[in-house]
């Protein structure tokens, strides 16, 4: 997973945790995707204080996730509720022929379904 796209998922998890000032900065770094300039320029701070806020956002929302683990669960979650209905996938086209094993599919990758959309 890409640097940007793990902070952000972080900022999901423990935004809440930082500060409103270290919230937006990481947010509009990570998020946003702007460059330190550009951030400085929008909150009026100069880029140094930026880079440094956003470094301080980092290190909190790690801290959080080596204690809690939250988004280490939840991509576990994720990749174990795609296994699951690849092999419900491959379970159906092998047993077309069998309806009640079909209908039992069906319901089992609905409940997949309906567990991904909770995640």
């Amino acid at each position: 997973m890409s640097k940007d796209l793990r902070f952000a998922m972080l900022l999901d998890c423990y935004g809440e945790f930082l500060t409103p000032h270290q919230y937006r900065l990481t947010e509009l770094y990570y998020c946003a995707d702007l460059s330190l300039s550009e951030i400085a320029e929008i909150v009026g701070i100069t880029r140094q204080g930026v880079r440094d806020g956003i470094k301080r956002g980092e290190q909190i929302l790690q801290e959080m996730e080596d204690k809690l683990q939250f988004a280490a669960r939840f991509n576990a979650l994720r990749e174990n509720y795609s296994a699951i209905a690849s092999t419900l996938q491959s379970i159906q086209t092998q047993t077309a022929d069998q309806p009640q094993v079909q209908t039992a599919c069906r319901e089992a990758m609905e409940a997949v379904h309906h567990g991904l959309e909770l995640l």
